[in-house]
């Protein structure tokens, strides 16, 4: 009997070691600790720079309502908080939430080394975000109608509506961003990213001075900035992939073949949407499910204690955050009155950050999508309503209310991926991405003057396809339950 075998299998030995003998078990510690650190340094070279990204993206929206908070009056800063909410809910989010089906289809066609199939879903996703972005921008050019239907007040609803009239080219600039960013994310070509990211902030901030106090702009002067400097991130990002030979083999031209696969793309980008790991969908594709888990267990122990730490900060310094919105007294004391609150959203939100990212990289956004629906529609407004209106405890109810949902899609989340099989994991993407991808491209190839041909018999409960390109010779099964198997040769099939 062989002791191992070719391709990359593991070497297993002949005898097991005797029952007593524990003289491993040192060696095992140090193995787990050099495996954490292993994963931890391949987790943190994609997520500390991802942080600074997120950072700076994050910075170029909080920075310009800061700015509009030292304008004369409350309504400027209103008008832009409530303009900035109602963007990232009916837009923003929306788009993020929908790119993060990248996530998986990226992740798991470079693990499989399916370039050009990456290259064909960013394009199929930036020509949705892009249809999407037209009737969300519909709805913004009437937010301030909208709003004062509903009963909210009148001049902050139109200083709302005028805001977000501002931000609908950043929207449009936000559908190329994101799918942009999982492309090169999901090749771990973070740097481009982060510096793209740095240079959009650090210009951002004195164009945002600039418009809002010596345009004469006024708070509207911030949304247009916005908007400019996501445009700025756009140029920058598609020059990279443009000129770099980092991306020369996942570059490809745009294709009708774009257009085509859009509602496989939205199956998976709704419930994305909804949801709100790179390298877990890597190692999924890559056919290792020990990577995969063991960066679950890497990347949920940093997030423990990142919470941690930026919990304890915010805590320590919550009268700064006050500050640094408002000059007014009784905001200052609200604010300082909420951190705490906030601070147990911070621990919960670094858990469920990395579980929902786990659950896009396997591909569960339908999974994912019942979990927060669940948790924040069925638990976390309810208790909210109860807890803030008829408790009377206002601002403070309404926040412990969503503390309750992102508790519970916290705990749903972990025990789905307790309870995980991985191994099977790594069973049905691969089969199902590398059948897929090859009769796809397969029945394209029976086109004229292509020497191929290819044919498909139907039997109960399964498709055979066959295909035949001179000496070459393939059989796809596929079975209704699921996908049987990959590409097989069948040299003396015909």
């Amino acid at each position: 009997m062989a002791a191992a075998r070719e391709g990359g299998e593991a070497k297993l030995p002949l005898l097991p070691p005797p029952a007593g003998d524990h003289s491993g078990d040192a060696s095992k510690d140090s193995s787990w600790w050099r495996l954490w650190a292993r994963e931890a340094g391949r987790a943190g070279y994609l997520a500390l720079p991802m942080v600074v990204v997120s950072f700076a993206q994050y910075v170029v929206q909080v920075s310009s309502n800061m700015m509009v908070g030292h304008l004369p009056g409350v309504l400027p800063l209103s008008a832009a908080a409530m303009a900035t909410s109602l963007a990232n809910v009916t837009g923003f989010s929306l788009l993020i939430g929908m790119a993060g089906a990248l996530e998986t289809l990226c992740g798991q066609a470079y693990g499989a080394k399916q370039y050009h199939k990456l290259g064909v879903d960013t394009y199929r996703a930036v020509v949705t975000l892009l249809v999407v972005c037209i009737p969300c921008s519909l709805i913004w050019v009437f937010m301030d109608k909208i709003l004062v239907l509903i009963g909210q007040d009148p001049l902050i609803s139109h200083g709302a509506g005028r805001y977000m009239i501002w931000l609908i080219p950043g929207l449009f600039a936000n559908a190329l961003i994101q799918p942009v960013t999982k492309f090169l994310q999901t090749q771990s070509l973070i740097y481009p990213l982060l510096l793209t990211s740095l240079v959009t902030m650090v210009i951002h901030i004195p164009l945002c001075y600039a418009m809002v106090f010596k345009s004469g702009l006024g708070y509207t002067g911030a949304a247009l900035a916005i908007s400019i400097s996501y445009w700025l991130n756009v140029a920058m990002l598609v020059g990279y992939i443009m000129f770099s030979s980092s991306c020369k083999e996942t570059r490809t031209r745009p294709t009708i073949e774009a257009f085509r696969g859009v509602d496989a793309f939205l199956r998976l980008a709704l419930p994305s949407a909804l949801m709100i790991c790179t390298r877990v969908a890597n190692e999924l594709g890559a056919g290792n499910p020990d990577g995969a888990r063991s960066a679950v267990r890497v990347v949920l122990s940093m997030a423990a204690m990142n919470a941690v730490i930026v919990s304890g900060a915010l805590l320590a310094a919550r009268r700064l955050v006050g500050l640094a919105y408002s000059n007014e007294e009784e905001v200052i004391s609200f604010v300082t009155a909420m951190v705490p609150l906030i601070c147990i959203t911070v621990v919960t939100d670094c858990i469920q950050a990395v579980l929902s990212g786990v659950a896009r990289g396997c591909g569960w956004q339908d999974l994912g999508a019942y979990v927060n629906l669940g948790s924040f529609y069925l638990l976390g407004i309810p208790m909210a309503i109860l807890l803030g209106f008829v408790m009377d405890m206002g601002a403070r109810g309404l926040w412990m209310g969503l503390v309750c949902g992102s508790l519970s899609q916290t705990t749903l989340l972990s025990a789905i991926t307790f309870f995980t099989d991985w191994p099977k994991m790594v069973r049905s993407p691969l089969a199902k991405l590398h059948t897929k991808y090859t009769v796809d491209m397969m029945m394209q190839l029976r086109r004229p003057g292509k020497g191929c041909s290819a044919r498909r018999h139907r039997s109960p409960g399964r498709d055979v396809y066959y295909w035949s390109s001179g000496t070459s010779r393939f059989l796809v099964r596929f079975c209704r339950g699921g996908w049987e198997t990959s590409v097989v040769p069948v040299a003396f099939f015909f």
